[in-house]
């Protein structure tokens, strides 16, 4: 008895078999601060970096802010009018529809390709990957900057001036965004449709499904959000487009390919140097950018399901 009694009061001791020997702190409290700990980085990098720069523009779109002289005082909604009333708007937001659609509709395609052409490992498909993936590494200003001297008859190969009509800027600029982009988009989609698994393929050339059958009833679907994200990335880019227009055509011949994001260019630093004119246009476009993702997620969220 003797010996079993010191048993229990070791074990009493030790905690064990008392019920009470509950490990110590690990409440609660101390997971909500670590969660807290975790979160307060990218929280103060989101306010620093995209609350308040977004307040701030609300706040000059609400102003007259002028580049050199500061906040003049409200003038609500003065600049909201004169963005309205601009004549280069219209015609500014026609094109840069076109331009995306163009652009996602052909850079998507192209990418699509590239990935079903690289998908099965054959000796040259690490060749094949890589010098699809190269121009990628280039940045844009760089790429445009190449290839306003290819385009150039002074510089470049060419004697035919392909910057001189709207149509052919127009669709110069689109063959440098294919040329620099479908690299990435097709490592998109190259991954998507590595993620699909060869027994369903199997499966389907059982089935006697022959290859454009698996192609549209297999490989589509499967890969749908691959090209959801990839759609959605390439629609928000369009119509954020600046740097290749600048460079390539300064929204010429005649104004005929000037962008939304060029006219915020033009309002703030061109001739007028209003700030706060350039900020009302901005937030329409953060604006329209949000209806357009909005529609876009739900639309292929929709589809999926």
């Amino acid at each position: 008895m003797t010996v079993v009694a010191g048993r229990r009061t070791r074990a009493g001791a030790d905690g064990r078999g008392s019920g009470s020997g509950r490990p110590r702190g690990r409440g609660p409290g101390r997971k909500t601060l670590a969660g807290w700990a975790y979160a307060t980085p990218t929280a103060v990098f989101v306010a620093v970096f995209f609350v308040v720069p977004i307040a701030l523009v609300a706040r000059m779109s609400l102003s007259e802010w002028k580049l050199f002289t500061g906040d003049n005082g409200w003038n609500a909604p003065a600049n909201y009018e004169a963005v309205l009333e601009d004549r280069l708007l219209w015609p500014a937001v026609w094109f840069t529809v076109k331009y995306t659609a163009l652009t996602t509709v052909i850079l998507l395609a192209l990418a699509l390709g590239l990935a079903l052409l690289v998908q099965e490992s054959t000796r040259w498909t690490g060749f094949l990957r890589t010098s699809f993936l190269v121009p990628s590494a280039l940045g844009l200003a760089s790429a445009s900057l190449l290839f306003y001297a290819l385009y150039s008859p002074q510089s470049g190969p060419f004697e035919t001036a392909f910057l001189g009509t709207p149509t052919s800027a127009l669709w110069s600029t689109v063959a440098l965004i294919v040329w620099r982009f479908a690299g990435f988009y097709m490592l998109l989609l190259l991954v998507g449709l590595q993620g699909i698994s060869a027994d369903v393929y199997e499966a389907a050339r059982l089935d006697g499904a022959n290859r454009f059958q698996t192609f549209q009833r297999i490989t589509l679907p499967l890969l749908r959000p691959s090209i959801a994200l990839s759609t959605i990335m390439c629609v928000t880019g369009s119509l954020l487009a600046f740097d290749q227009f600048y460079i390539l055509t300064k929204g010429g011949p005649d104004n005929s390919t000037i962008t939304i994001v060029q006219l915020v260019y033009n309002a703030a630093f061109q001739g007028r140097n209003d700030l706060g004119r350039a900020a009302a246009l901005s937030i329409l476009v953060l604006g329209v950018l949000l209806v357009v993702n909005v529609v876009q997620f739900k639309g292929l969220r929709g589809r999926e399901n």
